[in-house]
């Protein structure tokens, strides 16, 4: 099954592959015919509209206004610092990531000329105290994301930050070093982070109203990162928008590659009694996206007491850490490995050298010729051993594949929840903690 940026096989989690321990064909053909019925609301929804998601990727007057901002807010600076908590920094740190962003050695494009990126997403009292102590704050850009504008968390690191600032006597450079994106102003709904910037004439982005967190990867939350870090906006929009174009035009759910995905991990779970998702990349620019797809189908499916867990992992290095419990212990994982290609091979290695090592079967071999045959080695053990596996292949990994990945993701997730009749959006835990950490505050 195929998406024109990445092909997708769900052939690893069937009966035919590992007996007694996948789908039979039944089972999975049952599954996948009701999601018909997703599909259909999806289209509806596309037409009218009603879900902004599927709209958002053939706009791009959003992403004018973003790299006017950031543009602005680059001039003079040599390093810019996001802060976004959830999908407000999740979604921005993977496709930065692909752009060599934490990555020693890796980039794309000319780093020396533009600022360096970093992201504080987690509030850390060490951390934070950290990041600001002795910092160039004249050389430093400040962008901070809240849809609701309320995020406690968010609006902490705001106010720390900005009094740093001020006691670095740079008060009146404020509105220069500062960004905001959050919801438009709306009458009788409070929002703080716009309340606190306009106090101080800060600049601001509107938040898309009808996509938030786990689901704003691709609008200004993401886009913003991406392009300080070199990456074209509009590519990744277009590899979303070819997803989306074979969902609309798909004759059947076996042509939609979302379809397929989520009704194999639905029935896996229903019919075989999976608990645990893996996602295991086999590239460094691709280790935010696991963590990105965790967050994605946790807090969009785990409901109700309905839901399975996912885990992130990164290949190679995660086959010395956890493959173990994925291969050998209970049968209630199932594993999907992205293959990614690289243009790059990286080092040739010596045949003299690898021989004395022990090793000659690497001499000559490149660095990606070993992590590739890794990648399917390991997916060959997963069925050997009787688990699970679904695999994906990326031709290049760039930004149109980014795009294609995050959106089969999202596509898949929303569908998954149409099975379980779940309403993938909403998150009632998450709202909750924030309810109770106020009270307790408050005290």
């Amino acid at each position: 099954m195929t998406a024109g940026a990445y092909v997708q096989s769900i052939a690893g989690c069937l009966d035919a592959a590992i007996p007694g321990h996948g789908l039979k064909p039944s089972e999975f053909s049952d599954w996948l015919g009701l999601t018909a019925v997703a599909l259909e609301d999806l289209r509806a929804k596309h037409k009218s509209g009603a879900l902004p998601l599927l709209r958002i990727t053939a706009e791009s007057s959003d992403i004018d206004l973003a790299e006017a901002a950031l543009a602005k807010l680059s001039h003079g600076a040599r390093m810019i610092m996001f802060f976004g908590t959830g999908g407000s920094g999740l979604g921005g740190q993977t496709l930065a990531q692909l752009g060599g962003w934490a990555l020693p050695g890796v980039s794309k494009g000319k780093p020396h000329t533009r600022p360096r990126t970093r992201f504080y997403d987690n509030l850390d009292a060490d951390t934070l105290s950290g990041a600001l102590d002795g910092l160039d704050f004249a050389a430093t850009r400040f962008v901070f994301t809240s849809k609701s504008g309320g995020t406690t968390e968010t609006l902490a690191q705001a106010i720390a930050t900005l009094s740093a600032v001020k006691a670095a006597g740079l008060a009146a450079k404020i509105p220069e070093l500062f960004l905001g994106i959050t919801e438009p102003a709306k009458a009788g709904t409070s929002n703080g982070l716009r309340s606190l910037f306009s106090s101080f004439g800060i600049p601001m982005l509107d938040h898309h109203t009808g996509i938030g967190g786990r689901f704003s990867v691709l609008t200004n939350v993401g886009l913003l990162p991406a392009m300080a870090r070199g990456l074209d906006a509009r590519a990744i929009r277009a590899g979303a928008q070819r997803v989306i174009d074979e969902m609309l035009n798909a004759k059947t759910p076996a042509d939609c590659a979302p379809a397929v995905g989520a009704a194999a991990m639905t029935a896996l779970s229903s019919e075989l009694g999976i608990r645990t998702l893996v996602m295991m990349p086999y590239s460094d620019r691709l280790g935010k996206f696991s963590e990105w797809y965790v967050q994605l189908w946790a807090e969009s499916l785990g409901k109700g007491g309905a839901g399975t867990c996912p885990i992130p992992a990164l290949g190679p290095v995660d086959q010395h850490s956890q493959l173990q419990l994925f291969m050998d212990g209970p049968r209630e994982i199932a594993i999907t490995i992205v293959r990614a290609g690289n243009p790059k091979p990286g080092a040739k290695l010596d045949a003299d050298l690898a021989k004395t090592a022990g090793v000659g079967f690497i001499g000559g071999k490149t660095i990606n010729d070993i992590v590739e045959a890794q990648s399917h080695a390991v997916a060959d053990a997963l069925t050997k051993a009787g688990r699970p596996v679904r695999t994906f292949d990326v031709a290049q990994l760039d930004e149109a594949s980014i795009g294609a990945l995050l959106m089969h993701f999202m596509l898949e997730t929303i569908i998954a929840g149409h099975l379980m009749d779940l309403d993938p959006f909403d998150q009632p835990a998450v709202e909750l903690a924030k309810v109770l950490t106020k009270e307790r505050l408050s005290r």
